[in-house]
């Protein structure tokens, strides 16, 4: 049986209201969650660029300055794609007007996909505005233009979904900012943005593998310089993996949406 347009249409006009929101709200407060974070990247890229660039070199070829701004890029995207999606859903909680988006027509793919698009777009802004900026401080080969997009797509997604989870699991402000302050924060510092695993003794080394905010890392920057600890396929395919994982979760709690009143 044929759907008719105008019907499917109305079906998702709920979807496309909700994600209308969750853009215009970011974008209202432009100040705090475009401008502030690019603002601390751009410290990053003057400290690691113009200060540091020109006098270390950890990969062959490439100064420190390109070798820090994929991991400074692909930081900008997690830490706003995540924020994004866990404040704004913690607030509906919060504030109690959650109870108002759980009575709509809204299916829980919908409302799990208008929260994360409304994220990616936000995390990818940003990680677009930080690339412009770098290149004031070094010029990027983009050896894998394609991968490059696909590895932004990928972490801007996992984190929307973790951004979910948090938001849902989280019971206060303080334990909502655990969440970026004990586990994001420290995987990206610790997954080399800043130092290949390389260099690392072998139990350290070892021990990095297990931080999965790593492969991440190591994928976008062998998508944007062509060189990288671990071979793209195995970055992007545990990436996608852990991606899948957390959308299955997210979307179990969406399900259960009786948590979401509490």
């Amino acid at each position: 049986m044929n759907i008719p347009r105008n019907q499917r249409f109305h079906s998702w006009l709920p979807f496309y209201t909700l994600l209308q929101k969750e853009v215009r709200r970011f974008i209202r407060v432009a100040s705090q969650t475009l401008v502030t974070p690019v603002i601390t990247a751009s410290l990053y890229l003057f400290i690691f660029g113009a200060t540091l660039g020109e006098r270390i070199q950890l990969l062959e070829g490439f100064s420190y300055a390109q070798f820090v701004i994929p991991g400074l890029i692909l930081m900008g995207v997690i830490n706003n794609s995540f924020s994004n999606v866990a404040s704004s859903l913690f607030m509906s909680r919060y504030l109690g007007n959650i109870v108002d988006l759980l009575v709509t027509p809204v299916t829980p793919a919908q409302f799990i996909l208008a929260y994360t698009l409304a994220a990616m777009i936000r995390g990818l802004a940003v990680g677009i505005i930080v690339w412009l900026i770098s290149g004031l401080f070094a010029t990027l080969p983009w050896a894998h233009p394609f991968a490059v997009v696909l590895m932004a797509l990928l972490a801007s997604f996992l984190f929307a979904q973790f951004g979910i989870i948090a938001a849902i699991h989280a019971d206060n402000f303080d334990s909502l900012a655990m969440y970026t302050n004990f586990i994001i924060l420290p995987l990206i510092y610790l997954g080399g943005v800043f130092y290949p695993i390389s260099i690392l003794p072998p139990f350290w080394a070892g021990l990095s593998h297990l931080n999965p905010l790593f492969y991440l890392i190591d994928g976008f920057r062998y998508a944007l310089l062509g060189v990288g600890d671990l071979p793209f396929a195995l970055s992007f395919g545990l990436a996608f993996a852990l991606a899948v994982c957390l959308f299955g979760w997210a979307a179990h709690l969406i399900n259960k949406s009786h948590r979401l009143r509490n």
